[in-house]
């Protein structure tokens, strides 16, 4: 199949999701098209079946804010007669899935057989979408794809609790590479940060307020109060580093904690963990918290959204209440004092992982490409 993904290209959970997607499918013998205003992140070697195609921006003194969305219809509608797509695949619902549509009614019925599918991500329905200023072209642009899956049942019952959805919605996860996230012998760079052989607590996120950094450095401070020798290592950057900073001061425990900035290869740095700390306020699905599992890291989350669909409470870490802070410390500690418990639950983690294996999700995505294509080719004959 020739297949159009949309999304964008920064490091958030859409853009790597769609881009290892495409990844995956080209490896599967199809010809991928990935659109987007810059080059997605994970899309870091040249490939023969992925094009890549910018989305381009023309400006005029005319617009304060270039229409991104007219350029992209545009872009679809180019690559819907010219390259012959048979399906056109958008992450993220704004504003993706309202251009797939104006693309296809300026084809008309040159258009006809190729289906828009809309993959609902999670903030596009959680806070952009349930925005009044939007909500009404998300009502419309979801009920107008010819098919909807959302990454998580969570998202997928917001979804219908917040919006007037006519359309089915079809659950395939999110899903992870178990070659490339996967515990490596890295004991010289674990050696380098705990000479004293410490334990090594991480967290990994983009430092949003939603992400509740804080919330990890005073989790970590008691850690440290039960007696634990450990040193935490935050990977990302953003808006909340300074909180998170200012809270390391406020602890003194700044000697313990080390920020490393946003990091390409962060299985690097879950290879040398012995836990992770996700207490976040919105997470749709949870994918730091797979890759964590799938490098046989337990983890330590909140209980909030589509993380207790991941992270098992009791047997690959423990889900706590939102802010729990104390109660965080003390099943990290419980999990990092305990060798047995830590060994069981670290390979309960990895064993979750697989489920969620690349491969496996893939196929389910092929499988609903295939049924929603044979649904349009009925509805237009």
């Amino acid at each position: 199949m020739n297949i159009g993904i949309v999304c964008y290209p920064t490091f958030g959970g859409s853009g790597v999701v769609a881009t290892e997607l495409a990844k995956g499918l080209a490896n599967r013998g199809h010809n991928l098209h990935i659109l987007s205003y810059a080059r997605p992140a994970r899309l870091d070697s040249f490939r023969t079946d992925i094009t890549f195609h910018e989305v381009d921006l023309s400006s005029y003194p005319l617009f304060e804010y270039p229409p991104y969305d007219l350029a992209l219809a545009n872009m679809m509608v180019n690559l819907i007669k010219y390259e012959k797509l048979d399906v056109l695949h958008v992450h993220y619902a704004i504003p993706h899935a309202t251009s797939a549509y104006l693309a296809k009614q300026i084809l008309n019925s040159q258009a006809s057989h190729v289906p828009v599918i809309t993959t609902l991500h999670g903030t596009d329905i959680t806070l952009i979408g349930s925005d009044p200023s939007y909500k009404q072209v998300v009502d419309f642009s979801i009920n107008k794809s010819d098919g909807v899956t959302a990454v998580s049942e969570y998202l997928k019952k917001e979804t219908y609790k917040h919006f007037d959805i006519k359309k089915d919605i079809k659950v395939i996860p999110n899903f992870i590479d178990l070659d490339r996230f996967k515990k490596s012998k890295k004991e010289h760079f674990k050696k380098a940060i705990c000479p004293e052989g410490e334990k090594i607590v991480t967290h990994v996120s983009n430092f949003r307020e939603v992400k509740r950094v804080p919330d990890v450095v005073e989790a970590f401070s008691h850690i440290l109060n039960n007696g634990i020798k450990a040193k935490l290592l935050m990977v990302g950057d953003g808006p909340d580093r300074i909180r998170a900073e200012e809270k390391c001061r406020e602890l003194k425990m700044c000697d313990h904690v080390r920020f490393l900035g946003k990091q390409e290869r962060v299985e690097e740095v879950l290879s040398i963990s012995d836990l992770f700390m996700i207490p976040s306020g919105s997470e749709t699905f949870g994918l730091a918290a797979l890759e964590a599992m799938s490098c046989s890291v337990p983890v330590i989350s909140s209980n909030i959204g589509g993380l207790p669909e991941v992270n098992v409470h009791g047997e690959t870490g423990y889900l706590c209440e939102l802010g729990d802070v104390e109660t965080m410390g003390s099943y990290a500690s419980k999990i990092l004092s305990n060798e047995s418990l830590h060994k069981k639950m670290a390979n309960a983690a990895r064993k979750r992982a697989e489920q969620f294996e690349l491969d496996k999700i893939v196929t389910i995505y092929e499988d609903y490409y295939e049924e929603v294509r044979g649904q349009l080719k009925k509805e237009t004959t």
